[in-house]
């Protein structure tokens, strides 16, 4: 386990020494959150709420996806499918390692490199420029901090999926940028998924993208409640559990017809 912590712990050190990259970040996410501040506040018009969320709801949860979309997001499919065409997967895979956990790792510390340096600075920035409704309840925010490290796994895993296809299509740029468009639109990180039309709602409900922003969103703004946020974080698990049979399948076929394509 050491290794692995180690991992976590390089990495974070290499996010750090790039970190005025995030700083310019948090004014391009300021901008982007007020951007739809904006157009949610004309589209409320007089209203008090839409499906349930005040204005001030659909602010702080539009600040929430974001924020926490610096912490779960990363790389490590265009990192896999960048390794495998320089033939480095082929060292990677004798090293004395899980090679599967060692890129979640990587993940988790350039996660929690976004969190300390990116998100936490960001929400506090964002609060002091547009209405936000923080919980104020510590088992909600207890609630939020499970959901979105659960968004972060479930992320990483379809991340993993992504990147492991290279080993089979060899070139997977546009499925990787497809995967980026699909997860935006279906987690409920541009819309929430309650505003889709119920037929859409039905089919998101068989996906594993809500549970990547959508849910730990409506915990942290109060939209779930009660037992509503049990079933969600149910949900969740219940996600990283299935993902992680596709993920070995692959895995265990993608060894079997390593190409190394350079090296």
């Amino acid at each position: 386990m050491d290794k692995y912590l180690e991992m976590i712990r390089i990495r974070f050190l290499m996010m750090l020494a790039y970190r005025t990259n995030y700083y310019s970040g948090i004014l391009i996410y300021s901008i982007n959150i007020g951007a739809y501040y904006f157009l949610w506040t004309a589209i409320y018009g007089g209203q008090e709420e839409i499906q349930g969320l005040s204005v001030i709801q659909m602010t702080t949860y539009i600040a929430v996806s974001w924020m926490a979309r610096a912490f779960y997001f990363n790389n490590i499919d265009r990192e896999i499918a960048q390794e495998i065409k320089e033939g480095k997967v082929a060292i990677e895979l004798i090293r004395p390692y899980n090679y599967l956990g060692m890129k979640t790792m990587q993940g988790l510390g350039e996660g929690i490199f976004r969190l300390l340096f990116f998100s936490l600075p960001g929400m506090v920035i964002v609060s002091f420029i547009f209405p936000l409704s923080f919980a104020t309840s510590f088992i909600t925010w207890c609630y939020f901090a499970f959901s979105i490290m659960l968004s972060f796994i479930v992320n990483t895993q379809i991340n993993l999926l992504t990147g492991i296809m290279t080993f089979f299509l060899f070139n997977n740029d546009g499925l990787i940028r497809a995967k980026r468009v699909v997860i935006d639109l279906f987690s409920g990180l541009l819309l929430p998924i309650s505003f889709y039309p119920l037929w859409a709602q039905n089919v998101m409900n068989f996906l594993p993208f809500q549970a990547i922003s959508y849910i730990p969103s409506m915990i942290f703004t109060e939209g779930f409640q009660g037992q509503e946020i049990v079933h969600a974080l149910l949900i969740q698990l219940v996600w990283v559990v299935v993902l992680i049979l596709p993920i070995q399948a692959l895995w265990v076929l993608a060894k079997k017809q390593l190409i190394v394509q350079g090296g």
